[in-house]
């Protein structure tokens, strides 16, 4: 179990959490995969199934210190408020580099995934047939889903609600990326950068004193698909977190491959070297949706040219991704000499 003895653990776990957080709005890199390098992620599916029937009774009947004992409070609370911080600012800052220094960024993200999978094989023994089935299938869903065709937007609440708890898969199935799959579902801008910013506007206006935005309409429709997507979150990360909990408790061997298999897959999806392809129609006019953005089809992946000095500085930065993961796992392994 994750130690919260003293502030430093704390501190410790918050910045896993801002790091889990940026991950899962980066598209490609699952926040799930963060928490399995972090190890921390048994505990996560441990404390997400506390939320059920007998934690409910103990906050309707207002006994909310045994409520937050029994849900594993201090570690649920620390950990979800560096996510949700991460997503007014380390995010943003994330969201700068792609924009400017996009190819480097893929390229850490590339290193840390390729790190990741050495993090979790290195201590896979278990070889047997049907674990070996299991990777291959995790690899060729992580691979099947990295080429599939980005749909159109669509904010309907009910399909908001749906993808609320579809992309906050990413956060409990590490090699998933929930926001990769809203890029798929067409609803990654709408949901994780407009109404983010639209909520963020109406913090700073309600801190300063300003409540007009209420009768601003377009304000309250993004708010309304900003507390929709963010209540189907919160039922997904339950529901697939008693889900997770009960096959990794019978079947762990087999879970722990296909999650080797499908952070694996993943890789193709955070290539560095791909182009953006947009979609057009029969006479070659490209489409745009309904911000004037032209909409992304697929990507298409190339070969690097290695007589680009961009390339090799690319190169140095998937290092330096797979380094982080070596050095983490290095913490980890001294920390565990002073437990």
């Amino acid at each position: 179990m994750y130690k919260l003895e003293t502030l430093t653990d704390k501190v410790y776990l918050f910045l896993k959490g801002l790091a889990m957080g940026a991950a899962n709005k980066v598209p490609g890199v699952s926040g799930g995969t963060v928490a399995f390098v972090g190890g921390f992620y048994e505990q996560l599916i441990y404390s997400l199934q506390k939320i059920n029937g007998k934690a409910f009774k103990l906050f309707v009947n207002g006994r909310f210190k045994s409520f937050y004992r029994y849900v594993n409070g201090p570690f649920i609370v620390i950990l979800f408020a560096g996510s949700i911080f991460s997503y007014f600012s380390v995010s943003q800052v994330l969201d700068y580099l792609i924009r400017n220094y996009e190819l480097y960024v893929w390229s850490a993200f590339f290193g840390m995934i390729v790190g990741s999978i050495y993090y979790i094989s290195k201590d896979f023994k278990d070889w047997r047939f049907q674990n070996i089935v299991a990777i291959v299938i995790g690899i060729s869903c992580g691979v099947a889903i990295s080429f599939m065709n980005p749909a159109k937007e669509n904010d309907n609440l009910w399909f908001v609600f749906l993808c609320g708890i579809i992309g906050v898969s990413g956060m409990t199935l590490p090699g998933l990326s929930g926001s990769f799959i809203l890029i798929l579902l067409g609803n990654y801008v709408l949901l994780l950068v407009d109404s983010v910013n639209m909520l963020y506007k109406s913090i700073v206006d309600v801190f300063s004193g300003d409540f007009d935005f209420l009768k601003d309409p377009i304000r309250i429709r993004y708010l309304k698909i900003i507390a929709t997507f963010g209540i189907g979150s919160a039922f997904g990360l339950v529901v697939t977190s008693h889900i997770l909990g009960y096959v990794l408790k019978r079947w762990h061997q087999i879970v722990t491959a296909l999650i080797i298999g499908f952070i694996s897959g993943s890789l193709g999806i955070v290539w560095p070297w791909k182009e953006e392809v947009y979609k057009v129609n029969d006479v070659g006019v490209f489409l745009i949706d309904s911000k004037g953005n032209q909409i992304i089809e697929n990507y298409q992946r190339f070969i690097p040219n290695f007589s680009d000095a961009e390339t090799w500085i690319a190169l140095f930065y998937i290092l330096i991704g797979i380094g982080i993961i070596l050095a983490i796992d290095y913490y980890g392994k001294k920390s565990k000499k002073y437990v």
